[in-house]
């Protein structure tokens, strides 16, 4: 078994994004995910790679789309008011189909807000991220061990489908510290034809742009761009079950929203309760399956978020509303506590009655 060193979430997605072959970041810093920028700033000029704090978010984003257009692998990382100003870039990058990473470690808002943790970027990051037609890969980690692997992933996975992979964590995962191994096995960057890195005059040039002014062009590349998506959806959700076998309460979360909800299953079923929790590692894409197989045996749903509702929408997509979804939450920066989840739980197990 590989050792285990003790890191903050944010420097182990750091360490990871170099391990995965990262030599490119671009970011500024805003709390509470300065310490992956302050880590990329130390240990870059140590390897040969390029850190460089830009004069803004809007720059950062639009230094990925540069690097990215060579082939090269490049992240950027902010919070969740850096990367509303990020919005322009991600979709520039959709629509020249560049792979990127990108890390929003969330506080709560809207506005400044706060800098405590929140999960109120769900409709952000989900639905997008900026304006046209286009998705994210959107990686939901709930440990530091995860914010670690679902960087090498979101890097394999950015490089296979030619998107962006956005890690959303909230600020607890950034600022906590657990045991991470990081013995990866990790894949070699795949060829890239496209790429902008020379023609070395042996084939024709490359271009990279976002610009179609004729429509039917643009609407061809976009219905084949909804096309990978949809194989997407179909062969890349991730989730976890847990003490779902038999569950008829079932409660879904990410983040630090489903460590405290299993404490609460756990206690559920020593009231004889049969709750369970499904976890989506993937936001998007959503993890259909186990809703599908849950439905018929659950009485009900419970989503805990960190917001005022908006995985919710989701949960009752994925459950065709079959049965009552409803909502137990924390906003603004506070956590839903185990307690507050068990009540919630009592509540649907009494059929809704208070």
């Amino acid at each position: 078994m590989a050792d285990k060193v003790l890191m903050k979430g944010n420097e182990a997605i750091a360490e990871a994004a170099i391990l995965a072959g990262c030599r490119h970041y671009f970011g500024y810093p805003i709390t509470p995910q300065t310490e992956i920028a302050a880590y990329m700033a130390k240990k870059m000029p140590k390897i040969g790679g390029c850190f460089l704090q830009a004069e803004s978010e809007i720059a950062a984003i639009n230094m990925v789309y540069g690097v990215s257009a060579t082939g090269k692998r490049v992240m950027t990382s902010s919070s969740s008011p850096g990367i509303a100003l990020k919005s322009e870039g991600l979709s520039y990058l959709a629509g020249a189909d560049l792979p990127a990473f990108i890390v929003n470690v969330q506080r709560g808002g809207p506005g400044l807000g706060g800098i405590q943790p929140s999960q109120s970027d769900y409709f952000q990051a989900t639905r997008a991220g900026g304006h046209g037609d286009f998705r994210m890969l959107v990686l939901a980690p709930a440990s530091v061990q995860e914010m670690a692997d679902l960087t090498v992933k979101g890097f394999e996975l950015a490089d296979k489908y030619r998107m962006t992979a956005m890690v959303l964590a909230d600020g607890t995962m950034g600022q906590m510290m657990e045991p991470v191994s990081l013995d990866y096995d990790i894949k070699p960057a795949p060829e890239k034809p496209w790429a902008t890195n020379g023609t070395k005059m042996e084939r024709e040039h490359n271009i990279v742009n976002s610009l179609f002014l004729a429509p039917e062009e643009l609407e061809k590349f976009n219905f084949d761009r909804y096309e990978r998506y949809a194989y997407i959806e179909e062969n890349e959700a991730m989730y976890e079950e847990y003490m779902m076998d038999d569950a008829e309460i079932v409660l879904v979360a990410f983040g630090i929203a489903a460590r405290v909800t299993k404490n609460a299953v756990n206690e559920a079923r020593k009231f004889g309760i049969k709750a369970g929790l499904i976890r989506p590692i993937t936001l998007w894409p959503f993890p259909k399956a186990p809703f599908a197989k849950a439905v018929d045996n659950a009485k009900a749903f419970i989503s805990v978020e960190l917001s005022m509702g908006q995985m919710i929408e989701d949960v009752r997509l994925a459950t065709e509303c079959k049965r009552p979804v409803t909502l137990c939450n924390r906003a603004g920066g506070m956590i839903p506590s185990p307690e507050q989840v068990l009540e919630a739980i009592k509540e649907a197990a009494n059929g809704g009655a208070k």
